[in-house]
């Protein structure tokens, strides 16, 4: 059986590493969301993002009181 550190170069050492060093930081509210590469290749950083999705949710925002229209079946 391959013990865990079989997978790691001998150059990485982690014999003075803190576990959980920066979990805190977690609880006070980060987020993180991974964008698809096609995605990630039209904003070019973090505020691009930003400033679309509040584009976007202001959008939404003002279509919420608005009945969706129905969609008609045709026969």
């Amino acid at each position: 059986m391959k013990s865990k550190n079989d997978d790691l170069k001998p150059e990485y050492d982690f014999s003075s590493g803190i576990r959980g060093k920066y979990v805190s930081r977690l609880s006070k509210g980060a987020n993180i969301a991974v964008l698809d590469s096609d995605v990630a290749s039209v904003f070019p950083d973090s505020a691009s993002v930003n400033e679309a999705l509040r584009a976007l949710a202001q959008i939404i925002q003002s279509n919420s009181g608005k009945r969706a229209p129905r969609r008609v079946k045709h026969t």
